[in-house]
């Protein structure tokens, strides 16, 4: 993390997003905000809250409702040197613009050999938790780990948050920035003034451990750690690595730690079948093997389509099936 002060603000995750595109709109006038109602409205979850007022609509542009027609402008912006940060309302919504995603955004410097690149950071609230409908709630980061050209982050904190926003927003290629609404106002962090970046592509260990190795990301990463909290209680010690950017995936991260324990398991909430556990586990295989004390458990989402509410705390991996999946792992 580089260049803070030692004045801060107590921020939800939603505010420092808030926060974060501020900064870089301050600092950077080809930063430029657009989507559904983020103008005036502020955006559906109030991301965008004031930015018209101070930066006017020049830069900060209410969209039709089309998610092709955004982002596809979008890349057209960025090609010719702006840093468009369009707001999909909800990231079960980016399905129209997946084809102007992986078909353009991410091939644009390859496909004109260097000539063009694509600053574009594409925001969207997703994951479940808030009741609302099945495309609302849903996570599907792996559509976008599997296309080379895209960086997938995911944050877990407020502070984080800020520092990923900006180090995405700065970056010189299309980033898809997936920001967990189940968590958008949970909690408060103290969040430093000044801009300043948490660099893509690295791990963060949220609690240190010798029996287990625990890798998760987004709103799944507080629940693990309150699971492992309270398995220390029971003479177990996990080690929690939130992994912050699933693509590039830190796998030194995973190497490292895995190789202290010989035991994993992976929590996220989306479904189990071609979710990234799969790939973590393959990375453990392949690097760490003769590490290896026990098979990896996975605490994940079901393979179904996402629940209406009255099932839906089923759904989402929670401390005691952590705990589960845990104690699965170690007692091998």
């Amino acid at each position: 993390m580089s260049t803070q002060n030692a004045d801060t603000q107590s921020l939800t995750l939603v505010q420092a997003v808030r926060d974060g595109l501020y900064g870089e709109m301050e600092r950077n006038e080809d930063v430029v905000v657009m989507g559904e109602d983020v103008g005036k409205n502020g955006g559906v979850f109030r991301a965008t809250q004031g930015l018209h007022e101070e930066f006017g609509d020049d830069r900060v542009i209410d969209t039709p409702l089309a998610e092709a027609g955004i982002v596809g402008t979008a890349i057209g912006m960025a090609a010719y040197g702006l840093r468009p940060v369009p707001e999909m309302q909800f990231s079960g919504f980016m399905y129209p613009a997946f084809d102007q995603i992986v078909s353009h955004a991410a091939r644009l410097r390859n496909r004109s050999r260097g000539r063009y690149n694509c600053p574009l950071t594409v925001r969207a609230p997703y994951g479940g938790g808030i009741r609302a409908p099945e495309h609302h709630s849903e996570s599907k980061e792996a559509f976008y780990v599997h296309e080379a050209g895209l960086k997938v982050v995911v944050p877990s904190t407020p502070k984080e948050t800020k520092g990923l926003l900006t180090a995405a927003i700065r970056d010189p290629d299309p980033v898809i920035f997936l920001e967990p609404k189940l968590i958008y106002r949970s909690f408060r962090e103290e969040v430093p003034d000044d801009p300043y970046t948490v660099e893509l592509g690295e791990a963060k260990v949220r609690r240190e451990g010798s029996d287990v190795s625990v890798f998760t990301w987004g709103a799944m990463t507080r629940p693990t750690v309150e699971a492992a909290e309270e398995l220390a209680e029971e003479g177990i010690d996990a080690e929690v690595i939130d992994l912050r950017t699933l693509s590039p995936m830190d796998t030194d991260a995973i190497v490292e730690s895995f190789k202290k324990t010989g035991r994993a398991t992976v929590v996220h909430e989306a479904p189990k079948t071609g979710g990234l556990a799969g790939e973590i586990i393959a990375t453990i295989q392949e690097e760490v093997l003769l590490y290896q004390e026990a098979p990896v458990t996975r605490v994940t989402g079901f393979d179904v389509p996402y629940p209406l509410y009255a099932l839906e705390d089923y759904y989402l991996p929670e401390p005691a099936r952590i705990k589960d999946g845990i104690r699965e792992a170690v007692e091998f």
